[in-house]
């Protein structure tokens, strides 16, 4: 009886300490083909973009999964090539910036946080930040970081304005092939280990599908856990090792 109790402290102690891995799987609701994703466990969040023919019915059908949404909000990049329509620019004015905002959540219900789709440009940028997560602190929503350029303002804009926010640490599929993925995925493994909890983004793509259907399961042999994105953001953990950036404006004059 005494080796018994023993035992269970020792899981509920592993499992207390067990660290984390939250992923989110990026530019969802472009194509049919992207729904292969939805075989993945149900903590992988799901960033659906706006403003598409499959936003909604992407979105419904994540939330029936019970799995958690998000809006990937498209943001202007430096490159300015490749963006979405209705993409957040620098040009804005504040209210151009919500309504803007207010129309793609429409378009992806069940959201409950926010990441961005290219941003490098606007992300460094304190004014359209500010505005932006002033009105996701109302709407009560978090934020995630996609990290496109070191220089984002993004992160510390959100707790600055009250969100509850983090960042990503690797993106698993930036080259995807069954090589870098398989090394982006080791590499976030690794800083869960070290860090305590690690976030990651992929995308919808066959070959990632493929590859986190089989792998994602062995995470337990690591002694890491996969847990939805919320319990990262709400925990705390989101604050644990964010150094503070060296942030610097992408032209004197901005």
């Amino acid at each position: 009886m005494r080796l018994f109790l023993i035992s269970c402290l020792l899981c509920i102690s592993c499992s207390v300490n067990a660290s984390q891995i939250a992923l989110i799987i990026d530019d969802m609701g472009n194509t049919k083909q992207d729904a292969l994703a939805f075989a993945l466990p149900a903590n992988v969040a799901f960033a659906i973009l706006p403003n598409k023919a499959l936003s909604k019915t992407f979105s419904n059908r994540a939330a029936a999964q019970q799995r958690e949404v998000m809006l990937h909000m498209p943001m202007e990049s430096l490159a300015g090539n490749n963006q979405e329509k209705n993409v957040l620019l620098s040009s804005m004015p504040p209210q151009q910036i919500v309504q803007t905002l207010k129309t793609a959540l429409s378009s992806v219900p069940h959201a409950i946080g926010v990441n961005n789709h290219m941003g490098s440009r606007l992300t460094q940028l304190t004014l359209p930040m500010s505005v932006t997560m002033e009105f996701l602190s109302e709407q009560g929503l978090f934020f995630v970081d996609s990290r496109t350029t070191k220089y984002s303002k993004a992160e510390v804009i959100a707790k600055r304005s009250g969100v509850l926010s983090t960042k990503r640490n690797v993106f698993l599929d930036h080259t995807p092939s069954h090589e870098q993925i398989d090394k982006q995925f080791k590499r976030l493994i690794h800083l869960s280990k070290k860090y305590g909890y690690a976030v990651g983004i992929a995308h919808p793509y066959p070959q990632t599908v493929e590859y986190l259907n089989v792998h994602l399961h062995k995470l337990q042999q690591h002694g890491i856990t996969l847990v939805k994105l919320s319990d990262v953001v709400s925990s705390g953990a989101a604050y644990a090792y964010h150094p503070k950036p060296k942030l610097k404006p992408i032209s004197p004059a901005l």
